[in-house]
């Protein structure tokens, strides 16, 4: 999991006075809101990846047909954790992974606590923005906690008793078993 400090993030939002800038200009390494998203789609060039801060009150279709397969414009994709205690980005990660198929980096941003990561890896989040206050190393050892989980996930969906034996009891520390467990 990749973990971003928002002083070097290369992402940069597109804002004015105001708020957002209702239409901006294409240019590399945007990250705009699903509504400048909209506005500026027809005309934003393919070949441009753009970043796109979805709610997490939004529909993950609002965005699908333009993160899913090759050569897709959306790059990035923030999850909006308002609150600790609200899991929907957790579904809309899920959505965007398996039935819409985005491939690109899968960000959490918000509320988001070193208790929350290994969950939200097993959900389809590849990169998270943590809160102030969390502690990188705990974040470290929180994602190590668990080798192996006996459900599904989006990175392996078959459950525990469908998986090949050696590589599901590989300890999580093992070298020679990464990249072949959880």
């Amino acid at each position: 999991m990749k973990f971003v400090d928002p002083r070097r993030d290369r992402w940069h939002a597109v804002d004015g006075e105001d708020g957002p800038v209702p239409q901006p200009d294409p240019a590399p390494d945007r990250l705009l809101t699903l509504e400048q998203w909209h506005a500026v789609r027809a005309h934003w060039p393919r070949t441009l990846p753009v970043g796109v801060r979805l709610p997490n009150d939004a529909d993950p279709q609002a965005i699908a047909a333009d993160a899913g397969g090759p050569g897709a414009p959306v790059a990035l994709i923030v999850l909006a954790f308002p609150k600790w205690t609200d899991g929907r980005a957790y579904s809309q990660a899920r959505l965007l992974r398996v039935r819409h198929g985005f491939r690109g980096e899968l960000r959490a941003a918000g509320e988001v606590l070193v208790d929350m990561l290994p969950l939200l890896q097993r959900c389809g989040v590849d990169a998270v923005q943590l809160r102030p206050d969390q502690d990188l190393d705990a974040a470290l050892h929180a994602l190590g906690l668990f080798g192996a989980h006996y459900q599904g996930d989006v990175r392996e969906p078959r459950p525990l008793f469908a998986r090949d034996r050696r590589v599901a009891a590989a300890p999580a520390d093992d070298p020679s078993f990464a990249g072949q467990g959880i």
